[in-house]
């Protein structure tokens, strides 16, 4: 049983043998699909037990791909694109001649950390083992977007860019977008330096809470960086969800998680957790045929 953190439930599973978590903020949108896996339903072996969708930790490419087939014909994806992620900024926009590529076909293009499209059967797919999807439905254009944020891509400002590119690409206005922030690790799991937190508190103009207590307030969006008994710590879901409310999106058309990778590390991977010895996770979006 996956363990909710936070204040309010957000997410929602779906399946038994293969689980989807998919987020509530989407269900009124009948146009768009979404999803995340777990670690459960797939072929995989190991550190990579069961349903990783990664050869780059060295999990073989027959198995990989196997999960993959299971988890988009479990629930109703199709056409599927994954982003070659570097941990950078650049987003590109994907269509139907892109169907496969890097998953069952091998890319022609690298260093993307966001995918965006506007055409109906696509599914744009990013990786995880703690670092932040963020999803982004326009409601206005039919238009979406899928990006993955680690630390270094918060910092960079993904979640301005994606929307950045979907503006560019589609005409997408921030007001018109609903948003989510996907499972990820949550700040008491995400020790960092002193440095790292600085930077944060200051590229966010956030002040640095000192002598925070024992348990640190996952949904306190008002702080990115904590210092408790002289370790340091980072919130990654209040600094995407306040680079979100910076662009423009309503503060109400954003959903936070409610589930952390590393708390719930035999559920979902976790890098931080099994010290770099794991699988991977993928968030799945698809705008409806």
């Amino acid at each position: 049983m996956l363990k909710k953190t936070g204040n309010y439930e957000t997410t929602y599973v779906e399946g038994e043998e293969i689980p989807s978590i998919r987020y509530h903020i989407f269900q009124s949108i009948s146009f768009v699909r979404d999803g995340f896996s777990t670690r459960m339903g797939g072929i995989s072996e190991g550190s990579f037990a069961t349903l990783n969708f990664s050869v780059k930790m060295g999990d073989t490419r027959e198995r990989v791909q196997e999960n993959f087939r299971r988890y988009i014909l479990a629930h109703g994806f199709q056409n599927p694109v994954m982003a070659d992620q570097v941990h950078g900024i650049r987003v590109k926009r994907v269509y139907k001649e892109d169907a496969g590529k890097n998953v069952f076909i091998p890319k022609d293009d690298s260093g993307m950390d966001g995918l965006v499209t506007n055409e109906p059967g696509i599914t744009l797919i990013t990786t995880f083992a703690d670092c932040v999807p963020l999803y982004f439905v326009d409601e206005e254009h039919r238009a979406i977007g899928l990006s993955h944020a680690g630390w270094r891509g918060t910092l960079a400002g993904m979640a301005g860019e994606t929307l950045k590119v979907m503006n560019r690409e589609f005409g997408t206005k921030p007001e018109h977008v609903k948003a989510a922030i996907g499972p990820s690790i949550c700040v008491n799991c995400y020790e960092v330096s002193r440095e790292l937190a600085e930077e944060f508190a200051d590229v966010l103009n956030c002040e640095m809470v000192y002598g925070a207590e024992k348990h640190l307030p996952e949904w306190d969006m008002n702080h990115t960086a904590y210092e408790r008994d002289g370790k340091f710590y980072l919130n990654l879901w209040a600094a995407n969800y306040q680079m979100m409310c910076a662009s423009g999106i309503p503060k109400e058309q954003i959903a936070l998680p409610d589930l952390c990778t590393c708390c719930n590390d035999t559920i979902l991977f976790s890098h931080r957790a099994s010290r770099g010895k794991r699988g991977n996770l993928c968030a799945f979006l698809m705008i409806e045929e």
